[in-house]
């Protein structure tokens, strides 16, 4: 008999305790704040969202900053065609709607990827407070200065000719995130569908997952749907490093993301019902059903 697999953790660092303030200026991964002004400065709400829940919508005014306490959110913006480009991913103490203060309206909607809880900085007070409290004025500038970086690496990521480079990157990008939060940077529960990462790396949702299949195979990851297991931190680092192969389905396709081509489609799926070399047996069958059900899907 098999035993079950032990589940794989949330990409988010256990709450902290404390005041408001303290606790924020905590996740931003700033120094202890004075325990009389944590104390009188606790007016910052709290909200739950629920998966599916939109903290911020695009185009209407700022009235906060926000601090990711628990869960992972995603950026998106609508494009005149009607399509949603999602533009990135948050997790826990990440800060959020920084990019809305030079017009004073949000440039994208935030959108909740499973029930999360986020602190609300109040605009109109946030000067003053940032003036009394050195603590958290230190706190938003180290974060605001880790966004560049990290938007530094997205464009790196999205450099990559190859569709599977890119994956191969983002995949290294989040484990990291993990690592950073305190948990196992090889095994990760990734919160976004395969379309949300396809439209952030550009290409189309049914190339997402046949490079997931393809690294699986090589045995540099293991996947259940959502659920992947790094087994080959050097191959897995290897492939991000190669950047001369040609994208498939990538951006230079028709529509957004590459275009939906029928025959192609059937063609993998057929593929993917194929039989597989013991060997190569890293791919679970929940998973390689899920890319057959995408891969029949128009896009």
């Amino acid at each position: 008999m098999l035993s079950a697999k032990p589940a794989m953790p949330d990409l988010q660092r256990p709450a902290p305790d404390g005041s408001p303030l303290q606790v924020v200026v905590q996740l931003l991964g700033g120094e202890p704040v004075t325990p009389g002004l944590a104390e009188a400065h606790s007016c910052m709400a709290l909200r739950r969202l629920d998966e599916g829940a939109a903290l911020v919508h695009e185009g209407t005014a700022a009235h906060s900053l926000y601090v990711l306490r628990s869960g992972s959110l995603k950026s998106v913006k609508t494009l005149e065609d009607g399509y949603e480009q999602v533009m990135g991913f948050a997790w826990s103490g990440d800060l959020l709607g920084f990019d809305a203060l030079h017009n004073g309206l949000q440039p994208a909607s935030i959108v909740a990827l499973e029930v999360s809880t986020v602190y609300a900085l109040p605009l109109s007070g946030l000067q003053d407070l940032r003036r009394r409290c050195p603590a958290l004025d230190n706190a938003l500038q180290r974060a605001l200065s880790r966004q560049l970086v990290r938007a530094e690496e997205l464009t790196e990521t999205l450099a990559a000719v190859a569709s599977d480079v890119r994956l191969a990157r983002f995949l290294l990008s989040v484990a990291a995130r993990a690592a950073e939060i305190g948990w196992s940077p090889r095994r990760l529960r990734l919160r976004m569908c395969r379309r949300d990462i396809a439209s952030l790396l550009g290409v189309a949702h049914e190339t997402v997952s046949r490079s997931f299949t393809s690294m699986a195979e090589a045995g540099l990851l293991r996947v259940d749907n959502r659920e992947v297991e790094i087994l080959d931190l050097p191959g897995l680092k290897g492939r991000a490093r190669s950047t001369r192969a040609p994208a498939e389905g990538g951006a230079h396709g028709s529509g957004h993301g590459g275009a939906h081509n029928g025959a192609h489609s059937l063609v993998h799926a057929a593929a993917l019902a194929a039989p597989v070399p013991a060997a190569a047996g890293r791919l679970s069958l929940a998973w390689r059903s899920s890319v057959a059900r995408d891969l029949a899907k128009p896009a």
